[in-house]
C-alpha cells in the first residue's frame, strides 16, 4: 500500500521499517538525517507531478511511503482481548481515521468494522495519522452474528445511543465493547437490541449531538477507565 504525508509516513518510518519498501521524496531534506541514513537504499527522489498521481492528489506534503499493509487479525484472536471498538456501518475513512486514532491512544485492543465488505487501509492509515498500524483491525460483515459470538465468550455490550442512560454515571465490565452507530442511521434497530446497556453524553447546550469521532473518544476514555 502507499501512504501519504509528512506525520504519517515518519510514523511508519520510525515504528514500522522492516515493513517500508519505497520512500518517494520530492526533497530529501524532507526526511531527518538519522532516517535518511538507514533508509538510503530505499529512497527515491520524485516530482511533484507523480507524486501527486501516487496520492490521487491528495495532500502528500513531498513524501509517500510504499510498506506492506498490516495483517488483519483473527476473530478468534481478539476474542483474548478486554476492550474492543465495534462500528456498525461506518463508512467514512475520516471518522473511522479518528476513532482508531483515539482508540489507540486510549486504550482499546482493537476495532472491528461491520455492516461493510472491506476498509480502505492507507486511507484509514493517514487518517489515524499511523494509528491504524498498530491497532488490530477487522473486518466481520454480519453484525448480528459478530454481537452473538463476543456476548458468548463473555463480553459486556455497550452501545451509544441518544436515548441511553447518562454516560457519567455508567461503569462498565472488564471484557466490554463500544458499539457505534453509522454517521446518518445510528446503531441499527436489531442490533440495538443485543446490547446490554445504551448510554449517550448529555449536552451542557441545547444541541443534537456530537461528530460519531467525537463522540467516541468521550465514550473510549470513559469506558477505559470506570471498570467495575
Amino acid at each position: 500500500m502507499i501512504i501519504y504525508g509528512k506525520q504519517t509516513c515518519l510514523y511508519a518510518l520510525q515504528k514500522h521499517g522492516e515493513k517500508i519498501e519505497t520512500i518517494y521524496l520530492n526533497k530529501l531534506s524532507l526526511l531527518p538525517k538519522p532516517l535518511l541514513k538507514e533508509f538510503g537504499s530505499k529512497i527515491k527522489t520524485i516530482e511533484n507531478k507523480w507524486a501527486q498521481k501516487l496520492s490521487h492528489s491528495g495532500n502528500h506534503q513531498g513524501i509517500l511511503v510504499e510498506m506492506q499493509e498490516p495483517k488483519e487479525p483473527s476473530l478468534e484472536t481478539l476474542k483474548k482481548e478486554e476492550f474492543i471498538i465495534v462500528l456498525d456501518g461506518l463508512t467514512d475513512v475520516g471518522n473511522i481515521g479518528a476513532i482508531v486514532r483515539s482508540a489507540y491512544a486510549l486504550g482499546a485492543d482493537a476495532i472491528i468494522a461491520s455492516g461493510v465488505s472491506q476498509l480502505n487501509i492507507p486511507a484509514i492509515t493517514r487518517t489515524s495519522s499511523g494509528a491504524a498500524l498498530d491497532l488490530p483491525l477487522l473486518v466481520v460483515p454480519n453484525i448480528l452474528d459478530l454481537l452473538n459470538e463476543l456476548s458468548q465468550v463473555g463480553f459486556e455490550l455497550y452501545g451509544a445511543d441518544l436515548e441511553g442512560a447518562p454516560l457519567q454515571d455508567a461503569t462498565f465490565a472488564q471484557k466490554r465493547v463500544l458499539l457505534l452507530g453509522s454517521e446518518g442511521k445510528g446503531i441499527s434497530k436489531r442490533a440495538k437490541e443485543k446490547l446490554d446497556e445504551v448510554y449517550k453524553i448529555e449536552m451542557k447546550r441545547d444541541f443534537d449531538s456530537l461528530n460519531v469521532s467525537a463522540a467516541a473518544a468521550i465514550f473510549i476514555h470513559r469506558m477505559s477507565y470506570a471498570i467495575k
